[in-house]
């Protein structure tokens, strides 16, 4: 679960990640968060089953690497238009 508030992500939405500060939040993450999110970067968006499945990490791994990576601000998420019960996840840059 992510402990960021409202507020930061708000702003974190808005501001657009250069290559140099992508790359710099993203090397102090865990090497799980790094595969989410080179998947992400070929094929988004794409749900936490969908990411499991082109990571080949289990569930469990890869809900954590999503945490991490919202915490930093590198990854956005939104309700799936296909089916609304499943939410997706997209790179923020």
């Amino acid at each position: 679960m992510s402990t960021s508030t409202a507020e930061d992500r708000a702003a974190a939405a808005e501001e657009t990640l250069s290559e140099d500060e992508y790359r710099d939040r993203l090397r102090d993450l865990p090497p799980s968060a790094k595969l989410v999110a080179k998947v992400l970067e070929t094929d988004s968006p794409l749900s936490q089953g969908q990411l499991a499945e082109e990571s080949l990490l289990p569930d469990r791994t890869v809900r954590y690497a999503l945490n991490r990576l919202e915490d930093v601000g590198l990854v956005g998420s939104r309700y799936s238009f296909r089916d609304a019960r499943k939410q997706v996840y997209f790179l923020k840059n």
